[in-house]
This record gives structure tokens, sequence and C-alpha cells, in this order.
């Protein structure tokens, strides 16, 4: 695997040193990567989407969709209706991240099996 750390790269304004940092302020922290692998399905509505998430503060849930979407990770689909709609789905740049996050998801299954974790979502 080349080093890709030690190299300037640039993204939405800002320099990154290594490729890492870059995909880590794109889908880490615990809510991205989350709401990222809640998408995986299809698109759903924000409401729906935030049910997946019971333990998200209504704050964190809306910094973290702004920031996915604001990096092109998923798309915010508003329809002029009312009492008003929207809807996010994964972009392409999303779907290339889901299977990484899906890797992850699977870590964590067997991780929980090895610790006897109970009652996670596979």
């Amino acid at each position: 695997m080349e080093d890709q750390c030690n190299k300037e790269k640039f993204f939405q304004g800002q320099e990154y040193v290594c490729s890492l940092e870059l995909a880590m302020n794109i889908i880490g922290g615990k809510w991205k990567s989350m709401i990222v692998f809640h998408l995986k399905d299809g698109v759903l509505r924000s409401g729906e989407l935030q049910r997946t998430l019971p333990q998200v503060s209504n704050k964190m849930f809306t910094q973290s969709i702004r920031e996915l979407e604001r990096d092109g990770v998923i798309e915010r689909i508003v329809y002029a209706v009312v009492p008003p709609k929207v809807e996010y789905r994964l972009t392409e740049m999303g779907r290339s991240v889901l299977p990484i996050v899906l890797a992850l998801a699977q870590w964590g299954i067997e991780i929980s099996k090895e610790i006897n974790v109970d009652n996670l979502i596979e």
C-alpha cells in the first residue's frame, strides 16, 4: 500500500497531510458512519433516519447530516409540499464508502461475539 501521509492534499478548502485524516474527517465520528450504514438500503425520510439513531441529539444529527451533505456523501431531497418532506440518500461517493462501513459493522458483530455483547443490529 502506498504511503499516503506527508503529502499535501486539499478537500473543501482544507489541507490534509494524510489521506486517512481526510477520510476520517468525512465519515469519522460516531454518527456519520452510522447514518451511512442506515442509508444502505435506500432513501429515508429525515424522521425515519433520526429514529434509527435513538441516542443522537437533534443538534448532533443535524450537524452530522449537514457535514455529510456538504462533503458529498449524502443527498438531501426536499419536496415542496405541506407539511415539508425531506429525504436523504447516499450519493455515488456515499455508496463507494459503504463497503468499508459494512465491513466495520461486520467486525463489530464478530467482536461482540467474542466479548458476549447481545442485541447488536446485524
